[in-house]
């Protein structure tokens, strides 16, 4: 199977060839076609499989097909809307457009929160025929009148479980009330959970359901190792294992924001180079620790879950998760961004005896034990009593005596997102490796700090 053969255009068949491209991942050789038939579509597809490509590609296909000519100068109208629950990934989403997009005639932006709206505004008022956006900012734009969604001939909902995980249900439901009722609509998650399949019904008109990967499973090309740790040491065994062993391109998990300053400045004073990314960055400070983690120049990225989306790197040779989600799908998402198209990667898990619930629970959800290793010189102490772990506002219990089950335990479940779910080494079309969030020009300048409701517009 090549892309000559799901009925591209050659100006998109030069691009894909172009951007390095040459086998369509399962997800592409599935949702291409289905796409370009005309019904809708809910895919499911884990990270790593290529399907930003998945529907970038017959979108832009299909645009042109139906592309009605116009008079010079005439102001084009948004014809196709994707959606995405985060500024990194909207900005890759937009990137992959561009790129697949650059021997067609068609106008692409993004817009997303915690940048200026009046370059955006200026943007929209010229004409666009593809518009990227995140659902807070995306609304923002409607309440101004700045953003006219009458005409969409092309809806796209991606990553739609983290969409709902992150509580846009309600700000979908107010996008999808703007929308024309007749429409080509596509839904891409990750999982296809009870209320995925709820939103389905709601937007989806007869769909075709392609699912190319099991529900969360792990790929069997990362490596998994679990390194025993004392909670106080976890950052002296992190810069030994970096050191030690001539780590670059790492990608560090914490829970939290403050957590992720923390660890940066400690790996600094360890002469490692090291950044965060989270949501309390500004736009352009975020942009740039990608692109510097991208290009090798940055050893180390320290991120939060929700903060992660829009890493995608051909070959990321190690995930270290610094700290254990507490929700057990987190940790499939988080692994994923490493052993992608048949590379191999190593998924590192610092854990302490706070964790061993959130640890069991994992190994539940993936149906296998994970290997223990203990690390010389940073033996834990037997004897050591688990302690509560405080997330914001709630107190999580991940010890191993936590509740039925050993599980972790909350009387709340926490805000959670992950790198975004794109993308792929050069077996299929990615999604553009350039890590740039730009579009047309707007959103460029630094961003200011974002109230956190408006973090992941």
């Amino acid at each position: 199977m090549s892309f000559e053969n799901l009925g591209l255009a050659e100006p998109i068949l030069r691009a894909i060839s172009e951007a390095g491209y040459h086998t369509p991942t399962p997800i592409q050789s599935q949702a291409i076609p289905a796409v370009l038939s005309g019904g809708d579509l809910l895919a499911g597809a884990q990270t790593g499989t290529g399907k930003t490509a998945g529907f970038t590609l017959p979108l832009l296909h299909m645009l042109m097909a139906n592309r009605l000519a116009r008079v010079a100068g005439e102001r084009t109208h948004v014809r196709a809307l994707i959606l995405t629950p985060t500024r990194e990934l909207a900005a890759q989403v937009e990137e992959s457009v561009r790129t697949y997009g650059k021997h067609l005639p068609l106008r692409s932006i993004v817009v997303f929160g915690g940048v200026g709206m009046n370059p955006q505004i200026d943007a929209l008022r010229r004409g666009v025929d593809i518009l990227v956006a995140t659902p807070g900012r995306l609304l923002d734009h409607h309440q101004q009148g700045t953003v006219d969604l009458s005409k969409v001939e092309f809806f796209v909902l991606d990553e739609a479980d983290r969409m709902l995980d992150m509580g846009f249900i309600h700000d979908i439901k107010r996008v999808l009330a703007v929308l024309p009722p007749k429409k080509q609509s596509l839904l891409f998650s990750a999982t296809f959970s009870d209320e995925i399949k709820a939103l389905a019904e709601r937007l989806l008109n007869q769909p075709k359901v392609i699912e190319v990967a099991r529900r969360n499973a792990t790929a069997d090309t990362v490596e998994q190792v679990v390194h025993p740790v004392d909670r106080d040491r976890k950052k002296e065994m992190l810069a030994h294992l970096i050191s030690s062993n001539n780590w670059h391109q790492v990608l560090v998990f914490t829970r939290m924001k403050h957590g992720a300053n923390r660890l940066v400045e400690f790996l600094q004073k360890q002469d490692i180079t090291a950044m965060a990314i989270h949501g309390n960055k500004s736009q352009s400070a975020r942009t740039r620790a990608l692109a510097e983690f991208k290009s090798g120049d940055l050893q180390v990225l320290v991120a939060t879950d929700i903060a992660a989306r829009g890493i995608d790197i051909d070959q990321l040779p190690h995930v270290v998760n610094f700290e254990l989600p507490n929700v057990p799908e987190d940790y499939v998402h988080r692994i994923g961004r490493t052993g992608r198209a048949g590379s191999e990667g190593r998924a590192i898990s610092l854990v302490c005896v706070d964790e061993e619930g959130f640890l069991a629970d994992i190994e539940r959800l993936i149906k296998r034990s994970i290997p223990r290793e203990l690390v010389a010189g940073f033996e834990p102490d037997p004897h050591a009593k688990p302690e509560p772990i405080q997330l914001g506002r709630r107190v999580l219990h991940g010890g191993g005596g936590a509740k039925s089950g050993g599980g972790a335990h909350s009387s709340h479940r926490s805000g959670h997102g992950q790198g975004a779910r794109q993308g792929q080494g050069r077996q299929g079309a990615g999604s553009g490796s350039g890590g740039r969030s730009h579009g047309s020009g707007q959103g460029r300048g630094p961003g200011g700090q974002v109230r956190e409701r408006e973090r992941t517009r």
